[in-house]
């Protein structure tokens, strides 16, 4: 089986002179797309664009998969629901939609995506809760941990710790939407540099030269200009999508993918599960979880990034992924389609769909044009379009 790895900066040269013809010779066309074809404006469209999120589903690769494989009325599963792309895109299909993940935050960020809202209520009382917030004198830094401390400026920490005292006294589901502000606020104005927003390794605290607007820069004090800013943002991409989410049914578990019971039985999967050892779910929203007290699960993470690629780690991610889709496997009717997107550079998943009772039918490789930050650069992944086996 052909192995498509990443392509290293020691090559950029030789993509960067590359057509775009060629780049994408042989792959996948409908699967791959450019910049000028799939701008971030279309990528992050209504609800997609709420909250930043490393490793997030482009909703238009799962709109093609829904497409082929599932119709109206169909149950469509997500054993790894992330930011809840697929859950969101079922949903706008008329598509009963049914997700898990062992992370407390991406769990509230599906939810709040998914959620129908009485919109005029729910402006209102974020605006007020806002507004408290803005007029409070209260002193609250006493009431943040240690992290919080060291990551924020005090007026920033301030502005947080006021919204966060406000928003107590909303009701369900504004109090989830206002948290979900409240982490996004949070995640702007941590003390680090402009372009170090996904994965800053220490506090900044002093100015600094940005390489994003090639001059000096100092870390953000302040907050209550994000949290005015999201509020206005959240409220109208939650009227964008409003306008084309259905009455199917979105359920959201906070569990583990490898012991969970669905409520419903489901016509299929399409999924994205971690990589191992590339990305850790829980320390990428840390500033959630200290802000809004969020049950941490991170020993039970699969491939987490802590746990490294050793090879202990990678027979550990094989055995679990196993089971996480053996468990799966078990609310779904034989020939049942099961997508999943992941880059199988290290081969791993023949075992694991063998193990999991899972035939495959088509392997395709899909460019993914990966555009800002420490993220820029050539890559690919996989796209593993399987079926369950007859029991």
């Amino acid at each position: 089986m052909r192995r498509v790895r990443p392509i290293r900066a020691v090559h950029s040269r030789r993509v960067a002179g590359r057509s775009q013809e060629a780049l994408y010779a042989g792959l996948d066309l409908e699967l791959s797309w450019s910049e000028r074809e799939l701008p971030q404006v279309a990528r992050t469209k209504h609800v997609h664009g709420l909250h930043p999120y490393l490793g997030k589903f482009v909703p238009q690769l799962v709109e093609v998969f829904l497409d082929r494989y599932f119709t109206a009325g169909d149950t469509v599963y997500d054993p790894f629901v992330g930011s809840g792309t697929t859950l969101v895109e079922a949903n706008a299909r008329r598509m009963r939609a049914v997700g898990c993940d062992i992370s407390a935050f991406n769990c509230l960020l599906a939810r709040v995506k998914t959620t129908r809202y009485a919109l005029a209520s729910l402006e209102l009382s974020l605006r007020v809760a806002a507004e408290e917030a803005r007029r409070s004198e209260d002193d609250l830094l006493g009431k943040a941990t240690p992290w919080l401390r060291e990551w924020y400026a005090p007026q920033a920490l301030q502005e947080l710790l006021r919204y966060r005292e406000a928003i107590r006294e909303l009701d369900d589901p504004a109090w989830d939407v206002a948290r979900v502000i409240l982490s996004r606020a949070a995640r702007s104005a941590r003390r680090t540099t402009h372009f170090d927003l996904d994965f800053p390794s220490e506090p900044v605290t002093g100015p600094y030269l940005c390489h994003k607007h090639k001059r000096t820069c100092r870390p953000v004090d302040e907050a209550a200009k994000f949290l005015r800013r999201y509020t206005h943002d959240t409220v109208r991409r939650l009227r964008q999508f409003g306008a084309v989410r259905t009455q199917a049914k979105v359920e959201v578990l906070h569990d583990d993918a490898r012991v969970v019971d669905l409520p419903w039985r489901v016509a299929g999967i399409v999924t994205s599960p971690p990589y191992p050892g590339l990305i850790d779910y829980h320390e990428q929203h840390r500033y959630a979880y200290e802000l809004l007290g969020l049950r941490d699960r991170r020993g039970a993470e699969i491939g987490a990034a802590a746990a490294g690629t050793r090879r202990s780690a990678v027979t550990g991610y094989v055995e679990a992924m196993t089971h996480a889709f053996a468990n799966a496997r078990r609310r779904l009717p034989t020939g049942a389609p099961v997508v999943i997107v992941v880059n199988d550079s290290r081969d791993l998943y023949p075992a694991i769909l063998d193990g999991a009772g899972l035939l495959l039918d088509r392997r395709l490789t899909r460019h993914v044009n990966r555009r800002t930050g420490r993220r820029a650069g050539e890559f690919y992944e996989h796209v593993l379009v399987c079926h369950v086996a007859r029991r």
